[in-house]
């Protein structure tokens, strides 16, 4: 009998352990409902390596996260939701582009004021996007490019 409440305790004491590193990891990730700012769409033709939590960045300081990705059924494009810090203002031709964060790092979104006067009003767009560079196909592309020009047999 002794044995099992010492199991018990033991066990209490992991689950709020589990609940406290849940707890941390929420709040470190920026994925908590109060998180403030207003919310942008971006539309990107490949949004590969992005997921709701990922920093979007100016000048390389974080100015918000991205909020939710989906597939535009029309264009069969991924429409991007990004929450943007109250205190900043994105002219109206701000462009965004999905960069990677290093070679084996993920991928992060990267804002780029323009000169316009106007700006992105809360629920607007950002009209000029570039998306995910696939850097394997890249490569792939370099390696088996290199080798159709070489002039091997059979390549003319």
């Amino acid at each position: 009998m002794k044995r099992n409440i010492i199991e018990t305790v033991l066990g209490g004491i992991v689950l709020l352990v589990a609940v406290g590193f849940i707890v941390f990891a929420f709040k470190s990730a920026g994925l908590s409902s109060g998180a403030g700012g207003y919310e942008v769409t971006a539309e990107f033709d490949d949004a590969s390596g992005l997921t709701p939590g990922t920093d979007v960045r100016m000048a390389g300081v974080k100015i918000g996260t991205v909020i939710s990705q989906r597939l535009n059924p029309e264009t069969y494009f991924a429409d991007v939701v990004l929450s943007i810090d109250d205190s900043i203002e994105l002219p109206s031709d701000t462009s965004a582009r999905i960069v990677p964060e290093g070679l084996l790092g993920g991928n992060f979104v990267e804002l780029e004021p323009g000169g316009d006067i106007e700006f992105i009003e809360p629920g607007g767009a950002v009209e000029f996007t570039q998306g995910a560079i696939n850097v394997v196909d890249l490569l792939g592309r370099f390696v088996f490019g290199a080798a159709d020009s070489s002039g091997a047999p059979g390549t003319e």
